[in-house]
């Protein structure tokens, strides 16, 4: 395009808008050049990491939790543009969700800068600090979850036969996988992590349940015509998604967590006091988001059998 086509298309586009383009013509002329430091906003991002001890390795754990929300952040905007695109193909659909568990694979990949990177002597010091602060916490997660799949594959299985679509959307949420974590369903007493969790989230995460409760991942595959169901590649992407996710990425959670809390130094809880052996390992949540993508023996190996070879049929 050359200047004159770019400056009849400026015209277009801001008369289109009952704009008059010549004033953004005059305030191009007197902006400043987008730095790249500014564009960043470098050194907001870089002041955001407050230590609450004087132990070093703290400074690891707190970036490294900070890249994982942006990681999420990142996910969850592609799963923003498979959710509200209006008649998305099979091509749009996969590439979506191949970004998202590329995401997936480095959040996996990237345990070893806990595992390696962090002195264990540090870490059970510093960790008491954080104490009942959790990475359990994390809305962003919790969003992805309810974004990926229907209501119902994020029960505590124990109660998914007591629970529908029909179900009030707060029942369902007292009633997530996650709730394990910190409630006590015998005498319905939950602990401080979660009843943070709740006071500051509760209220958003419902209106997200509603918001995705039909246009989530699984909602959007089964409204595609039925041909382009059928699809191997997508539904190698949709089965690569759910393995990466709920296998893959807790697998090396859970390994880390192995590693500095069965140290043999000490033998503890989670920050947030849950037993968090039965909590991450998949084979206790038993978190499937498209359980009809698997065969019945997938899943009932679920998190025991390693399925990295079964991903793609």
């Amino acid at each position: 395009m050359n200047r004159e086509e770019l400056l009849a298309a400026i015209d277009k586009k801001y008369t289109a808008m009952g704009q008059n383009p010549d004033v953004y013509l005059s305030g191009l002329l007197h902006a400043e050049p987008i730095k790249y430091w500014d564009y960043i906003q470098l050194d907001a991002l870089l002041g955001l990491q407050i230590k609450r001890t004087e132990l070093p390795d703290e400074m690891v754990f707190i970036m490294y939790h900070q890249i994982n929300e942006l990681l999420f952040k990142m996910i969850l905007w592609e799963m923003g543009q498979i959710s509200y695109a209006e008649d998305i193909n099979t091509t749009q659909f996969e590439m979506h969700l191949m970004r998202i568990s590329r995401y997936f694979d480095m959040l996996s990949n990237s345990f070893d800068i806990m595992t390696a990177g962090m002195e264990v002597e540090q870490y059970l010091k510093f960790r008491d600090t954080l104490t009942p602060a959790s990475g359990f916490q994390s809305v962003q997660y919790r969003k992805i979850e309810i974004a990926s799949t229907q209501l119902i594959n994020l029960i505590d299985y124990r109660f998914r036969k007591t629970i529908n679509r029909d179900t009030p959307f707060e029942h369902a949420f007292d009633h997530m996988y996650w709730q394990a974590a910190g409630k006590d369903y015998q005498t319905g007493k939950k602990s401080k992590l979660l009843t943070n969790f709740e006071e500051q989230y509760k209220k958003e995460l419902i209106e997200w349940m509603k918001e995705y409760n039909t246009v989530n991942l699984w909602d959007k595959y089964i409204q595609l015509p039925e041909a382009e169901q059928q699809e191997k590649k997508l539904i190698n992407a949709m089965r690569h998604y759910d393995h990466t996710v709920n296998i893959k990425w807790v697998m090396h959670h859970y390994q880390t967590a192995g590693k500095y809390l069965d140290s043999g130094k000490t033998n503890k809880k989670a920050t947030g006091g849950s037993d968090w052996h039965k909590y991450m390992h998949p084979r206790y949540q038993r978190r499937v988001f498209f359980p009809e993508l698997w065969s019945e023996d997938e899943l009932e190996n679920w998190g025991v059998t390693n399925l990295e070879g079964y991903v793609t049929i």
